[in-house]
């Protein structure tokens, strides 16, 4: 039985942002349109979400096919629905925000991405449709989650320095961070443990490294364990 509506539907999209980390800055990930409107233009990864899929399937396939990336870390951030957001149509979006290590992740734009690069949060150019808006609160939606969730680390490679941690926190939170105080708590935490490696190839002294013990967070989670930078 075929059901008639009686309103027009929005189309639905989903447009995620990226998110990774150099040494120097917040960097997120933006593609060059090859189709109207905006075409030649910067803007989020996304596009239309199929009949047959669900929001986060759609987020993770537009990903794949725009700049190659997948496995990574995916969140819904919010819904953007302003009347005239897409000249096309009027077009509902479900944001996304994403973090990736930038050392284990290579980057290829295809479908209807010209191209794809790394932007410094910082420095960035003119955004097509709403994106700026859409990156701006996936921006706050970091600063805030990062402080009392140990989602930073998807950002790090699996092993680090604790300068390396230190940077990751002073760069998403915009202020810095005293060194002793700082690795003090992390490492009174347990959440981070010390390894039997260090750096390799660096011009200064060889740091040691840690990784994230995942096991131990979840763990210690269940018993009331509060995690706070």
């Amino acid at each position: 039985m075929t059901h008639l509506y009686e309103f027009a539907r929005p189309a639905l999209t989903v447009d995620i942002v990226v998110f990774g980390l150099d040494e120097e800055d917040l960097q997120v990930m933006l593609i060059q349109r090859d189709l109207a409107p905006f075409e030649g233009g910067w803007a989020l990864p996304g596009g239309f979400v199929r009949v047959d899929e669900t929001l986060d399937d759609a987020a993770r396939r537009e990903l794949v096919e725009e700049t190659g990336l997948k496995d990574i870390y995916l969140e819904q951030l919010y819904t953007f629905g302003a009347v005239e957001r897409d000249p096309r149509e009027r077009v509902v979006t479900v944001a996304y925000y994403a973090l990736v290590n930038l050392e284990g992740h290579h980057v290829q734009a295809s479908t209807d991405a010209r191209n794809a690069a790394w932007f410094p949060v910082s420095d960035l150019p003119e955004l097509a449709f709403d994106h700026q808006a859409i990156l701006d609160a996936a921006h706050e939606r970091l600063r805030g989650k990062v402080r009392y969730q140990p989602i930073g680390f998807e950002l790090l490679p699996e092993r680090f320095t604790l300068r390396q941690l230190q940077h990751m926190y002073e760069v998403i939170l915009d202020r810095e961070l005293d060194k002793r105080n700082f690795r003090k708590k992390v490492l009174a935490m347990e959440i981070v443990k010390e390894t039997k490696e260090i750096e390799k190839d660096v011009a200064h002294r060889a740091a040691r490294l840690y990784r994230f013990d995942k096991r131990t967070y979840d763990r210690l989670t269940k018993q009331g364990f509060n995690f706070e930078i």
